[in-house]
């Protein structure tokens, strides 16, 4: 069967519009005037007989069919790419540009430090971070790879995990001063504790889990302020609103610093996943593979350095199933008598 090569030339046309976002944006990368662009896609949607893309004079956006069929080119595409650089003589080329969806808690605190370094490592690559609560469509918008913590969502990515991190809970010198320092889980319902929204479902996060041991206490924890993005909470903790449940690995520099306590030093807190997603393929591109490797090599230092703290912490964790007690249970067991939680 005879191969169209104009079909290859009219999905790149595709590929260039999704990455770049606009029309105008994938002329200019591919070196087309806008009616040739336009033209393109007209041909291809002409070839598989359905409308690919909804232009409107703000935004182009895929439609359906044109997101499964990105989502099965976009793949292929980096093949051919990565099959040209291997012909080459370049199999381990990184450079062309990086489109990264990641979680804006990884992208302030963790990676940010090392972007300088990233780039000085691959001269011909250029990068672009979008920091977003929730990973969307990574195939359809564009993106090489994202880095996200939770479980993955059940999907056609493949997911590799990072690292594991826990969760802590701090406050600064100046509130602490004021309020006091809380000496067991349950001393934190009477405590101003900041609040949070979850990402995904808008509901606020009340329930601060701890483990010491077997033993496991959730403390519902109340509090004056409610945010949903971590630079406000972080910035409002500093300040002495009051006490915040963030992920260890990315403020142990401020806890080593001063500028925040880490309480509660003997129990540990739920522990979180960092996962890198990238779209399904025998053989991800060399960027790809670059940025995970560096990630991964910055980022575990770092993590150890995180999981450092004293009491339970260096004890091994026994698999025997988690026995869950409720505050005022924890309280008693904490040597802290009958004494009643205040909700």
């Amino acid at each position: 069967m005879a191969f169209d090569g104009r079909v290859i030339s009219n999905i790149g046309v595709l590929a260039a519009i999704v990455e770049g976002g606009s029309f105008a944006r994938a002329a200019e990368a591919l070196g087309l005037s806008r009616s040739g662009v336009s033209r393109a896609v007209s041909r291809l949607e002409a070839r598989v007989g359905v409308r690919l893309l909804d232009r409107t004079t703000r935004a182009v956006a895929l439609t359906d069919e044109g997101r499964t069929l990105y989502s099965e080119i976009a793949p292929l595409l980096t093949g051919i790419d990565d099959a040209v650089t291997v012909a080459a003589g370049a199999s381990v080329a990184v450079r062309g540009r990086l489109r990264v969806n990641v979680d804006p808690f990884f992208s302030r605190l963790m990676f940010t430090p090392h972007i300088a370094e990233f780039l000085a490592l691959y001269s011909d690559l250029s990068l672009e971070l979008v920091a977003r609560d929730q990973l969307g469509d990574l195939v359809g918008e564009g993106f090489d790879i994202a880095v996200r913590f939770g479980t993955p969502p059940v999907s056609s990515l493949v997911a590799r995990k990072l690292l594991d991190t826990r969760t802590v809970a701090v406050a600064s010198p100046t509130y602490l001063k004021q309020h006091g320092r809380p000496a067991a889980p349950p001393d934190l319902a009477d405590h101003a504790c900041i609040q949070v929204r979850d990402s995904l479902t808008g509901q606020p996060i009340e329930e601060w889990q701890f483990r010491r041991g077997n033993e496991v206490v959730q403390v519902r924890t109340t509090g004056r302020l409610m945010v949903a993005e971590f630079g406000t909470m972080l910035g409002a903790c500093l300040a002495g609103v009051g006490i915040a449940r963030v992920k260890a690995i990315g403020v142990q520099h401020l806890i080593r610093q001063g500028a925040l306590v880490e309480l509660l030093p003997d129990w540990l807190g739920e522990s979180f996943p960092l996962y890198a997603l990238y779209p399904s393929r025998h053989l991800p591109a060399a960027k790809v593979r670059a940025f995970i490797d560096f990630v991964r090599s910055r980022l575990l230092r770092t993590e150890r350095t995180a999981d450092e703290s004293p009491g339970e912490r260096k004890r091994a964790i026994s698999s025997r199933p988690l026995r869950v007690k409720s505050a005022s249970a924890a309280g008693i067991a904490a040597g802290r008598g009958a004494e009643t939680i205040a909700r």
